[in-house]
């Protein structure tokens, strides 16, 4: 059963709330996250992205980045941008993208949950970027992101999240620049928090990790080495926890996560067009953008023209969490055999773009020249998501795009 706790968050005033909190480490580049950060001294970018307060030919694993990140953080609370809680809390952040609307339990999860798979994953993470986070976590001593975990949504949870935030003020409420709401509630009241850590203990069997993969890997490393250098260690100490947010299942949003491709692998367009036919319909959609509306359809934009893709009924998986996904019919059936890319996280031919940019990013990568066709895909249910990580199987590379994205720095945790 899923173990999580309350945790004593280091927060902005409501008054910065807006100018601290950023958007997530790595959906920025360094010239991105200058530029967004540039004239807010207040921004958590100089804390998650702090190689922008460097020179811009510092490597971005040079250790000045980490000591920079460690030095900007301390300044913050120092100044009193950022400011600790007394005791222990629990914290529910709300978060409004037009008609999606999700609140989640910012806390403290168990790195024991982790390794013992109580908290599943779904899919594979990188060294270097392990690397890189663990040596952020390990000379911050901060837990700067939050992992965004989802659980199976529970009657009792729900009402309570649901009376509190009715009833009680917000600490922070703001609307980013994105259009998107951000509001947060601090939970102090400890018969409540025991009552919320009691009903996980008991009745959510797992959390699954939709967003986060690589921050919940290395937070986790960084407690277990900790655990091991202490001899007097019991496994209750705050460093065997790591900064999360749970969202119950059907609140959680998961949007298209599609494909753009460099070229046809020397097929011409005709030929291309014959190949894919072979174990999908083909029909030509003229210059009407196709965003597939169920499972097993895709849009195909190629030299101007849309065309939707079907695959055919003789070759749908329905018995497999990994082979019955759309994107591993797209590799089987297409992007294995026709265009020969066998590996979509090492192929420079193949870049992935998010729905959240819509159909005209997918056109506009097309018709620059910067690539050659392009790919609509259905979104992964939740549902799939699940039992892809229930079966203890991996999804395929970027197949998931969750909005809206939690902001960091609206909560910190110091582990040590």
């Amino acid at each position: 059963m899923a173990i999580i706790k309350p945790i004593k968050g280091f927060r902005p005033t409501e008054a910065l709330a807006k100018k601290v909190a950023s958007r997530p480490y790595d959906v920025l580049n360094s010239e991105e996250a200058r530029t967004e950060a540039e004239g807010n001294p207040y921004s958590f970018l100089r804390i998650v992205k702090s190689e922008i307060d460097l020179a811009k030919d510092v490597d971005l694993y040079d250790e000045q980045v980490y000591a920079t990140a460690k030095n900007n953080f301390n300044e913050f609370v120092e100044k009193g941008i950022l400011v600790q809680d007394e005791k222990p809390c629990l914290y529910f952040y709300r978060l409004i993208m037009g008609e999606v609307k999700q609140t989640g339990i910012v806390c403290g999860s168990s790195s024991k949950d982790y390794f013992e798979d109580v908290i599943k994953k779904h899919e594979y993470t990188r060294p270097k970027k392990e690397k890189d986070r663990i040596k952020h976590i390990k000379t911050s001593e901060i837990h700067a992101g939050p992992v965004f975990l989802a659980y199976k949504h529970n009657k009792r949870i729900d009402e309570i999240v649901g009376e509190y935030t009715m009833h009680q003020p917000p600490t922070q409420d703001f609307e980013a620049e994105d259009g998107i709401q951000h509001t947060l509630w601090k939970v102090d009241n400890e018969g409540l928090i025991t009552d919320i850590v009691n009903i996980f203990e008991a009745e959510i069997a797992a959390t699954y990790i939709a967003d986060g993969h690589h921050r919940a890997a290395s937070t986790s490393k960084v407690g277990k080495m900790l655990a091991e250098k202490n001899e007097a260690h019991t496994g209750t100490e705050d460093y065997n926890y790591f900064l999360s947010v749970l969202f119950p299942d059907n609140q959680v949003k998961i949007i298209d996560y599609n494909r753009v491709v460099k070229d046809l692998n020397g097929h011409s367009k005709e030929a291309f067009l014959e190949a894919i036919s072979e174990k999908f319909d083909v029909e030509n959609n003229g210059n009407q953008a196709y965003k597939p509306s169920e499972v097993g359809t895709f849009g195909l934009y190629l030299d101007s023209e849309w065309y939707v893709l079907k695959i055919k009924e003789k070759y749908k998986n329905t018995t497999d969490s990994v082979d019955s996904l759309d994107i591993s019919i797209l590799q089987k059936y297409l992007f294995d055999p026709i265009l020969s890319i066998i590996d979509q996280r090492t192929d420079e031919r193949i870049d992935f773009v998010g729905g959240i940019r819509g159909m005209k990013e997918l056109e506009r990568r097309v018709d620059s020249g910067d690539m050659q066709l392009a790919i609509s895909i259905f979104p992964v249910s939740i549902q799939q998501l699940f039992d892809v990580a229930d079966s203890g199987k991996v999804m395929p590379p970027k197949s998931t795009w969750f909005e809206p994205k939690l902001r960091s720095g609206l909560v910190v945790y110091k582990y040590v």
